[in-house]
């Protein structure tokens, strides 16, 4: 039982493309579509999630570039962990494998009972969640037996996925524009607020897609040329206060010059890459889910990754991660000069959260609310960093630096909860 569970999880769950084929097809044969046209469809949606993953590699490589540049242009080096990530997975990473199995067989006669409205899809959080979970069960609950463990937690985190989607979806719609897909993503909490958030300081109508440039800056308006254009300026300012060292050896024989256009220039890319991936597999996951919707869950919908609403609002992506740059680079050195706390700028987690909340925030209180959403997901990052580390100091701290903002909720919840309960005791 523990190697079929480990099977699906390994070469299913962990891989989307996967995922979303299987998905697709069963969607597709419930309809009693034609063979050519299973077999069309389910290409296609692998096809587009593996060009969106394309892309994500893509400029994730050029983030992480980043994140070392701007580290060193800080002076800041990530606090040493007791416990690693590693060490941590090797040892309890079957426990996290089993919470997520069971989690997601429990989310699922959820939706079918209690007409939820959506299927959690994004595998690769999943496993994440599982692992965040367990750690902060074994933190305060260091005795805690395997099996109270597993079933404990995959309640949890079915709870999670089935009730995440569901809240977070009438800022969705205002962002779709539409009822057939959902967002199921660790940044939910972050986009909610944004998007409950925004209407108070903006319009809709004053939509980041509608901003009034002046025609010698009209090529910012094309979201590829705009994008490469901020980040390599970006990335050039900071080369300068970097140590050398560490810019030679992430530029190789390149002139720290060339290698931070060409920086901006994959970044671009990527995100072109990644929004043609998009457009792609939503064109054949949407229809083919109504499969599943009308035979085997009544209602259900698809809740997917956060670059499913990217490109409803793309200029907003490049808004939001600029603005929660920023606002944890400021709190970064005020936690350093007052001695709060060290924290990291955990690239990866600024952009994709901070991108997801701007579309929120965009879709209620215009360009005000992308900025307002971006800022917001630094904010809970820089402090989510500082009171998390300490949290999960015994098991693995490295999992707050690689946080996004519904890791931190989880684990605060879970911890709070146990400590009162043993304060009760």
């Amino acid at each position: 039982m523990a190697a079929f569970i480990n099977f699906l999880v390994n070469n299913i769950f962990n891989q989307v493309a996967i995922l979303i084929g299987i998905v697709a097809m069963i969607g597709l044969i419930l309809q009693r579509k034609p063979v050519e046209e299973v077999i069309s469809g389910t290409i296609k949606a692998v096809v587009g999630i593996l060009i969106m993953l394309a892309g994500t590699d893509l400029f994730t490589a050029g983030l992480s570039s980043f994140q070392t540049i701007v580290s060193s242009a800080f002076g800041i080096s990530a606090p040493v962990a007791q416990n690693t990530l590693d060490n941590f997975t090797a040892n309890f990473g079957s426990i996290a494998v089993s919470i997520m199995a069971l989690g997601f067989l429990i989310h699922l006669i959820l939706v079918r009972l209690f007409n939820t409205g959506f299927v959690y899809l994004t595998g690769h959080l999943m496993w994440w969640i599982s692992l965040v979970i367990t750690a902060s069960f074994l933190e305060v609950f260091p005795g805690m037996s395997q099996g109270w463990l597993i079933v404990i937690g995959a309640i949890l985190i079915a709870l999670y996925w089935t009730l995440q989607p569901r809240i977070i979806h009438k800022y969705m719609k205002k962002v779709t524009k539409s009822d057939d897909v959902g967002y199921g993503h660790t940044s939910s909490s972050v986009a909610y607020f944004a998007g409950a958030l925004g209407g108070y300081i903006g319009k809709p109508e004053d939509s980041t897609e509608n901003i009034k440039i002046p025609q010698r800056l009209s090529f910012m308006n094309d979201i590829t040329v705009g994008t490469a254009f901020i980040i390599g300026i970006i990335l050039l300012i900071a080369v300068f206060f970097a140590d050398r060292a560490v810019v030679v050896e992430l530029a190789g024989n390149l002139n720290f010059v060339v290698w931070a256009i060409l920086q901006g220039l994959r970044f671009a890319a990527g995100i072109t890459i990644l929004l043609y991936g998009v457009r792609l597999f939503l064109g054949e996951i949407v229809p083919a889910f109504r499969g599943i919707s009308q035979k085997l869950i009544p209602g259900a919908r698809p809740a997917l990754d956060v670059p499913v609403v990217f490109p409803y609002a793309p200029t907003a992506v490049l808004i939001g991660f600029i603005s929660s740059t920023v606002v944890f680079l400021i709190l970064m050195v005020i936690f350093g000069v007052t001695g709060y706390a060290t924290i990291v700028p955990s690239m990866i987690m600024l952009f994709f959260p901070g991108a997801g909340a701007a579309i929120f925030g965009n879709a209620t209180g215009g360009w005000k609310g992308a900025v307002l959403g971006g800022a917001l997901n630094g904010l809970f990052l820089a402090f989510g960093q500082a009171i998390t580390w300490p949290m999960l100091s015994n098991t693995a701290p490295e999992l707050a630096v690689l946080a996004d903002p519904d890791w931190y909720i989880i684990t605060w919840i879970i911890v709070g909860i146990s400590s009162l309960i043993k304060s009760l005791m």
